[in-house]
């Protein structure tokens, strides 16, 4: 009896490894399965997010006659002298009264600059541009502040190719410095025009002593003099320069509601941007950028077209589809997949 018992015991615990070792193997097999499954439900919730961006655009172009500018720059009344880039309110901000969030962001006051008296956040809107907005957050990111006083944005503004070495002015992209696009300049057509798309939120040292801390998934390089140039870019000194990337919702730069499509989806070669250092103060401190739609999706970012649909486009989308998506009138007859 006792042989027998033993035998018994020892066909239970071989039977039990056995259900242990395949149950291990279906985890194993199921949480890559299940990650993936989490992550496509992320990738179409930034999606909607985007969409609904992009659809509030539509409408403030249905009630104002053109699609809202990329970034404001005009005289400031009490102090005449003041950079007019400083104005810097970008599309995100003026499209407040068209969003969910509207209560919240119709708090700001855009009758004044953004940044005011000794480049400081104009008082007034020092706890309105502070808010985090979540239709402005993608969820696969980390969905935080990463400069203390505002709240972040994952989604920018297309100003186009990114030609005439990232210059903000009169671009052929659909946002712009002062931009007022409407539907008939928009010659390509609304469906094949990107107007927003996605960028990762920053991180890393703040201005790194080396190009090599500098991770161009989250970085950007400093360049000294506009235009920018891929030979400016590579020797460039300075990384991560004052603010992180996606910084702010309010602020119309390269650094935050800013993008183009000079480089591919994910590009491997890190952003550039630079300030106009120029004593007219109609564009001194404009903000000049080659700036790479990025996302942390696997193999690709979302795009909004002008016309409000969205799309998740591949890192490796053909480089002419690509260009011909960013231009507004380009004659192209090339597609975004």
């Amino acid at each position: 009896m006792s042989v027998r018992r033993s035998v018994q015991a020892g066909l239970t615990l071989v039977e039990l490894l056995v259900v242990v070792a395949v149950v291990a193997s279906l985890i194993g097999m199921l949480l890559p399965a299940l990650q993936a499954a989490r992550e496509s439900a992320r990738v179409a919730w930034c999606g909607n997010n985007l969409r609904q961006v992009a659809l509030a655009a539509v409408a403030y172009e249905t009630v104002r006659g053109s699609f809202p500018l990329g970034a404001e720059s005009r005289e400031w009344a009490e102090q005449t002298r003041h950079p007019h880039p400083f104005f810097r309110w970008s599309a995100l901000a003026h499209l407040a009264p068209y969003l969910e969030e509207r209560d919240a962001l119709e708090a700001i006051d855009l009758s004044v600059p953004l940044y005011g008296l000794g480049y400081q956040v104009t008082a007034a809107n020092r706890e309105p541009i502070s808010r985090v907005i979540r239709t402005f957050l993608c969820p696969s990111d980390k969905a935080q502040p990463v400069e203390p006083g505002f709240g972040p944005t994952n989604y920018a503004a297309s100003t186009g190719s990114g030609g005439m070495g990232g210059r903000p002015f009169s671009a052929d992209g659909m946002y712009f410095i002062n931009s007022q696009t409407r539907p008939k300049d928009v010659v390509d057509g609304l469906s094949k025009t990107a107007a927003f798309s996605e960028s990762i939120l920053g991180d890393g040292p703040k201005a790194p002593p080396s190009s090599a801390e500098a991770d161009p998934r989250l970085a950007y390089a400093w360049v000294l003099n506009v235009p920018i140039t891929e030979s400016r870019c590579s020797q460039a000194t300075s990384w991560n320069l004052n603010e992180y990337r996606g910084f702010s919702w309010a602020d119309g730069q390269f650094r935050t509601t800013l993008y183009n499509h000079q480089r591919l989806p994910n590009d491997s070669r890190i952003d550039c941007i630079c300030n106009l250092d120029t004593p007219d103060i109609t564009r001194r401190y404009a903000s000049y950028g080659w700036r790479a739609a990025r996302s942390r999706h696997p193999g690709g970012v979302n795009v909004a077209m002008a016309d409000g649909s969205v799309r998740f486009v591949a890192d490796d989308v053909d480089p002419a589809v690509w260009k011909a998506a960013g231009t507004r009138a380009g004659g192209e007859s090339l597609t975004l997949p």
